[in-house]
C-alpha cells in the first residue's frame, strides 16, 4: 500500500455511554460531587469574571440547590452561577471532553493564578457521571449575559435535544431522571450523606431541599428556609493566628468521629511552589497496643478527592490525621499517579519537616504541656525516629524520657547529669513496680533511672545505640555488680555457689559473690542486656506470627551480697545444718527472682511451700 493516510479515531455516542454508565467511576456516589463541582465552578468563574472588571452589580447571594424529588422521581442540582449560552452549551455539554474550565482558564488565567482562584474542573467528562445513576438528564441553563435560556435533554444513548428553555435568572439546573435500577439516590437520606462526605466543605454554600417534604406545608404556613449543608470557610482555610484550640479541636472530632481531643495539631499553609494547606492531627491513643493507622483526607479546592491517602504522608508518620487540600493536583487523582509524583514526595518531606518543628517548639516553648503529651507522644515519636534517620535529626534535641521520680528530662541533658558516676550510659526499668528493688538502690547511690516501659521501647534504644554508637541503654538489673558494688575484694563461695545452683535447679547458673553498697539486700539477680532484647524481640514476632522456630534461653546470674548478714548466715547454716541453709538459699533465691520478674506456677506453688515451713518453725 503505498499511499498513506491519516485521521482521528471516532467514538460512537451509543459504544461510549455504556461505558460511562458502568466503569466512569469505581464509586457511582461520586457523580455528586462532579455535578455539584461543576454548579461550583459556574459560581466561581462568575466572580473572577466580576473581580477583573469584566461585569458588575452581581451581587453576592450565591448557592447551589441540590432537590430530591422522590414523586417526579428526579435529583435536581440547581446553581445561580455564570450559566452558559446555546453556543457554550453545545461545545461543552455536547462534545465529550472538551472541558469548560480549561477553556475559561486559557482566556481569563494562566495555570499558576487558576488554582489560587479554585477553578476546579480539568477535563469534560464530570458532567456525565450523571449517566451513571440515570435513563436522562436536562439541562436548562441561562447565561450571565442575559442571551436567552437553553433547555437541553439527553438520554442514556446519547441522543439529545436542544431548545428554547425557561429560567428566571442565570445559572443552570441539571435534572437527573434517576433510573428506576438506582432507586436509592431518591432518598434524602442518602443524599445528606454524598454530601456530607464529598462537599462538606465546597466554597459555595449548598442548600438540600425534599421538594415532597417541601411543597406539603399547608397553605400560609411559612415555609421553613433551608439551611447549608456545608461550612463554605474550612479551619485549613484561615489564618492560624485567628483560630482558637477549641476551634481545632471541634474540627478534629467532626471530621474523624472521635470523642476525644487530639494531642496537638500542625497548620500547614505552604506557598509556591508547594501550595497547599491542610490541617494534622496528632491522635490520642487508648493503649499502646492500638494501631497506629492514621487517615488523612485530600481535597481539591475544598472539594473531597478521596479519604485516605497515604501516599501524601511521609511512611514514618501514617499515624497522622488531618485534611490537606492539594490544588496541584488533579480532581480525579490515581494511587499510581500519587505513588510517581515528584510534587507528592515534596509534599511528604515538607510535612515531616513541619512535623518535626512543631515538636522542637513544644519543647523548646511549652515545655510543661510537651511533658505532660509526652506519655501519648512518644509511641509516635519513637517509631518515626525508627523509620526515618532525618526526622531523628531534626528531633532528637526533644526526645524526652521520664524518670522513675516523675519528672522528665532529655536523653543530652541525662547524660549530661551523668558524666560523674556513669557517663555515657543510661539506665532504664521497663516496670517499676516490679523492679522498684533495683530502682531504689540505683536512686540510692545518686543514680537516675529512666522509665522505658512500652512494646516499642526496647527497639527504639536499640536504633539510639546505632545512631549515637557511644551510649549504652542499660536495664537496671543487667549490670548490678559494676553500677552497686562496693569496696573491697570478695573471696568465692564454693558452698554457697553449690547452694544457689541447686535452688535455682540450674546447675549453670552463675553464681557471682560482690559487696554491694546497699548490705540490706542479700541477693539480686542479673540479666544479659542482650540475650533479654532477643528475648523481646522473638515474643513480638511471635505476635506477628512471624517468628523463626527457635528459642534464645536468657543468660541469667545471681550476685550475692557478701555484706549482707542473711548471706553471711546461709554460709555459716551450711557447715552445721545443710537442710536448713538449702530451704534459706531457696528463699533468697525466688525472693531475688521475685523482684526481677513474676514467678512462673512451679516457682510459685515451691516458694509457697518453704515460706509456710519457715513460719512454722518461727
Amino acid at each position: 500500500m503505498s499511499e498513506i493516510k491519516k485521521g482521528g479515531i471516532s467514538v460512537e455516542s451509543e459504544h461510549i455511554f455504556p461505558i460511562i454508565k458502568k466503569w466512569l467511576y469505581s464509586e457511582k456516589d461520586i457523580f455528586l460531587r462532579e455535578i455539584v463541582s461543576n454548579a461550583s465552578d459556574a459560581v466561581t468563574k462568575l466572580r473572577r469574571l466580576e473581580s477583573l472588571g469584566e461585569i458588575r452589580d452581581i451581587g453576592s447571594d450565591f448557592k447551589i440547590t441540590v432537590t430530591v424529588d422522590k414523586t417526579a422521581g428526579t435529583l435536581t442540582v440547581s446553581d445561580n452561577g455564570i450559566g452558559m449560552t446555546e453556543e457554550e452549551l453545545e461545545r461543552y455539554i455536547c462534545q465529550i471532553a472538551l472541558s469548560g474550565a480549561l477553556e475559561f482558564i486559557n482566556k481569563y488565567e494562566d495555570e499558576s493564578t487558576s488554582a489560587q482562584n479554585g477553578i476546579i474542573g480539568h477535563f469534560g467528562l464530570g458532567f456525565y457521571s450523571s449517566f451513571m445513576v440515570s435513563d436522562s438528564v436536562e439541562v436548562v441553563t441561562k447565561s450571565y449575559t442575559d442571551a436567552p435560556a437553553v433547555h437541553w435533554v439527553s438520554t442514556e444513548d446519547g441522543q439529545y435535544e436542544i431548545s428554547a428553555g425557561e429560567r428566571d435568572g442565570r445559572g443552570t439546573d441539571v435534572i437527573m431522571h434517576i433510573s428506576e435500577s438506582e432507586s436509592e439516590y431518591l432518598e434524602i437520606s442518602k443524599i445528606r450523606s454524598m454530601l456530607d462526605k464529598y462537599c462538606a466543605f465546597m466554597p459555595v454554600e449548598i442548600y438540600l431541599v425534599d421538594a415532597d417534604t417541601y411543597e406539603q406545608a399547608a397553605d400560609g404556613e411559612e415555609k421553613e428556609a433551608p439551611k447549608p449543608v456545608n461550612d463554605t470557610t474550612p479551619l485549613w482555610q484561615k489564618n492560624p493566628s485567628d483560630c482558637t484550640e477549641e476551634e481545632y479541636n471541634e474540627f478534629y472530632k467532626k471530621v474523624f468521629n472521635d470523642y476525644r481531643d487530639p494531642l496537638f495539631y500542625i497548620h500547614i499553609n505552604a506557598d509556591y511552589p508547594l501550595n497547599f494547606k491542610g490541617i494534622l492531627f496528632f491522635p490520642k491513643l487508648n493503649n499502646q497496643f492500638e494501631p497506629l493507622e492514621g487517615q488523612v483526607k485530600l481535597f481539591y479546592n475544598q472539594v473531597f478527592v478521596a479519604d485516605n491517602i497515604k501516599e501524601v504522608i511521609p511512611e514514618h508518620l501514617l499515624m497522622l490525621r488531618g485534611v490537606l487540600d492539594c490544588p496541584e493536583l488533579p480532581l480525579n487523582v490515581s494511587r499510581s499517579y500519587l505513588q510517581n509524583n515528584t510534587y507528592i514526595t515534596k509534599v511528604s518531606a515538607h510535612i515531616s519537616k513541619k512535623t518535626a518543628d512543631k515538636l522542637n517548639s513544644l519543647c523548646i516553648n511549652e515545655r510543661e504541656k510537651y511533658e505532660k503529651l509526652w506519655g501519648d507522644l512518644k509511641t509516635f515519636v519513637e517509631y518515626a525516629c525508627m523509620r526515618d534517620k532525618k526526622f531523628y535529626d531534626r528531633v532528637k534535641a526533644s526526645l524526652l524520657l521520664k524518670m522513675t521520680d516523675g519528672k522528665f528530662e532529655t536523653v543530652d541533658g541525662y547524660l549530661e547529669g551523668a558524666k560523674e558516676k556513669h557517663e555515657g550510659t543510661v539506665y532504664y526499668a521497663t516496670d517499676a513496680s516490679l523492679q522498684s528493688q533495683y530502682i531504689s538502690m540505683f536512686e540510692s547511690q545518686g543514680i537516675k533511672v529512666a522509665l522505658l516501659d512500652k512494646v516499642i521501647d526496647t527497639q527504639f534504644v536499640t536504633m539510639l545505640e546505632q545512631y549515637t554508637p557511644d551510649t549504652k541503654y542499660v536495664r537496671i538489673d543487667a549490670d548490678v555488680a559494676s553500677a552497686l558494688k562496693g569496696e573491697g575484694d570478695v573471696q568465692k563461695n564454693e558452698e554457697l555457689e553449690k547452694l544457689f545452683k541447686a535452688a535455682s535447679g540450674n546447675e549453670e547458673l552463675k553464681v557471682e559473690f560482690e559487696n554491694l553498697l546497699d548490705e540490706s539486700v542479700p541477693a539480686l539477680i542479673n540479666v544479659s542486656e542482650q540475650s533479654r532484647r532477643m528475648e523481646e524481640m522473638m515474643k513480638m514476632y511471635a505476635m506477628t506470627g512471624d517468628a523463626p522456630d527457635m528459642s534464645f534461653p536468657v543468660e541469667m546470674s545471681i550476685v550475692l551480697n557478701m555484706a549482707n548478714p542473711l548471706t553471711k548466715k546461709i554460709a555459716d547454716t551450711a557447715a552445721t545444718d545443710q537442710e536448713k541453709a538449702q530451704k534459706l538459699a531457696r528463699q533468697v533465691f525466688y525472693l531475688a527472682l521475685m523482684s526481677q520478674r513474676p514467678l512462673t506456677a512451679v516457682e510459685m506453688k515451691a516458694f509457697l511451700e518453704d515460706s509456710f515451713k519457715i513460719l512454722e518453725n518461727i
